[in-house]
């Protein structure tokens, strides 16, 4: 089984100044170098990656907040294929409704001429679901779903054709051409995934002939319907059963005790973070067309009271941590549920110092790398049942 570290880039610490600010409060203006602190480290574990033997590095897009600092996942992974050699690379995701879509097949493009032969770039897409990104770049939220439907295919027309027409509600093109063709479009094609927030939204990037991606936000067994629905709709449409990638959040400790107290600390500000960027505990899903799952999860969040906790311990059941014997166990616990293709697993995160950031990565590399990465892929799960439930 392939195994990929993700990049974040958190600043987590900024979020109680970020957040006054937003409402108007008189705060201290925000120190840069911080930002550019988490930068510098945050490169710098990546690029040891390759050395330690990880098959991939994944980002992430995000705008505007601290709560990962990665506008633009491509342009860094680009970056990446030049100063490594060997290692794959992957975004989970690239917003499709944020970008113009013939610009998205351009840089993909670009990046998988960056990265050579025997390399390869895997694109993940999704539509997004925080309301001050879309605002902050000038775009409705409640159109995301019908401009990812469009951009996804213009992506793919503009990978395969050397022109192409597209009429649209959100894009129009005639005779467009895009320079410099691909180096293999299939071999991108083949290798773009789709991750939801909404299990009513599994099916939208899978009739795409999009494979699953998945960051979980609901507990592991929520996800075997959801794959179902994805495998129904990828069949419906064509396409043969994909196994899914997989990401999660990893603590290594040398004790359960030292595991546990670095968990207990750091997922839960993972979670935290995720619910101020996504504002999970706000009721403006509840008005924005295509987001229904989020108004009722925000919902659920306000009758618990404490939605931070709430969230953390969702999050600290649902992600992996442990001694190197321990992570390994539940690793293949994930595998032998979902076969998955792949694990794209963030190492540092939430307020996490370096210092213990790089602990945790050089013994999960260590002791745990090499056995998640000999667990033998099994076949994908066919949705027999699903097809003819």
């Amino acid at each position: 089984m392939r195994v990929g570290m993700t990049m974040f880039f958190q600043n987590y610490a900024d979020w109680d100044r970020y957040e006054a600010k937003e409402r108007g409060e008189d705060v201290p203006a925000l120190d840069p170098a911080t930002d550019g602190r988490r930068y510098r480290e945050e490169l710098d574990a990546a690029l040891a990656a390759e050395d330690q033997g990880w098959d991939s590095l994944w980002t992430v897009e995000h705008h505007i907040s601290p709560y990962t600092m990665i506008p633009n996942p491509v342009q860094l992974l680009s970056y990446i294929a030049g100063a490594t050699s060997r290692i794959d690379v992957g975004t989970m995701v690239v917003v499709l409704p944020w970008h113009h879509p013939l610009r998205v097949a351009e840089d993909i493009t670009v990046l998988q001429y960056l990265l050579g032969e025997g390399r390869t770039p895997y694109i993940g897409f999704g539509r997004g679901a925080a309301r001050r990104e879309f605002a902050q770049l000038g775009l409705e939220m409640g159109e995301s779903r019908g401009r990812f439907d469009e951009a996804i295919q213009v992506v793919k027309l503009a990978l395969t054709e050397e022109s192409f027409s597209f009429h649209g509600e959100h894009y129009t093109f005639d005779d467009v051409t895009m320079r410099p063709r691909p180096r293999d479009p299939q071999q991108l094609i083949d290798n773009f995934h789709f991750s939801w927030g909404s299990p009513s939204s599994a099916p939208i990037g899978a009739r795409f002939g999009l494979k699953p991606l998945i960051i979980p936000q609901r507990p592991w067994d929520d996800y075997h319907a959801e794959l179902a629905e994805f495998g129904r709709a990828r069949a419906a449409a064509g396409y043969a059963p994909a196994r899914p990638r997989i990401h999660m959040n990893v603590f290594c400790g040398e004790t359960e005790q030292e595991a546990e107290e670095h968990a207990r600390r750091f997922i839960p500000e993972y979670a935290d973070s995720a619910r101020r960027n996504y504002e999970l505990d706000s009721n403006h899903f509840a008005t924005t067309k295509g987001y229904e799952h989020y108004a009722a999860q925000s919902a659920a969040l306000e009758q618990v009271g404490d939605a931070a906790k709430a969230m953390g311990d969702a999050y600290l059941a649902n992600h992996v941590w442990g001694t190197p014997d321990q992570c390994i166990e539940k690793m293949r616990r994930i595998a032998a549920a979902f076969r998955p293709e792949e694990l794209m697993l963030v190492m540092r995160y939430g307020d996490m110092p370096r210092e213990v950031a790089e602990r945790n990565v050089a013994l999960f590399s260590r002791e745990v790398l090499p056995a998640v990465q000999a667990i033998p892929l099994e076949e994908p799960v066919t949705y027999d049942d699903a097809l003819t439930a």
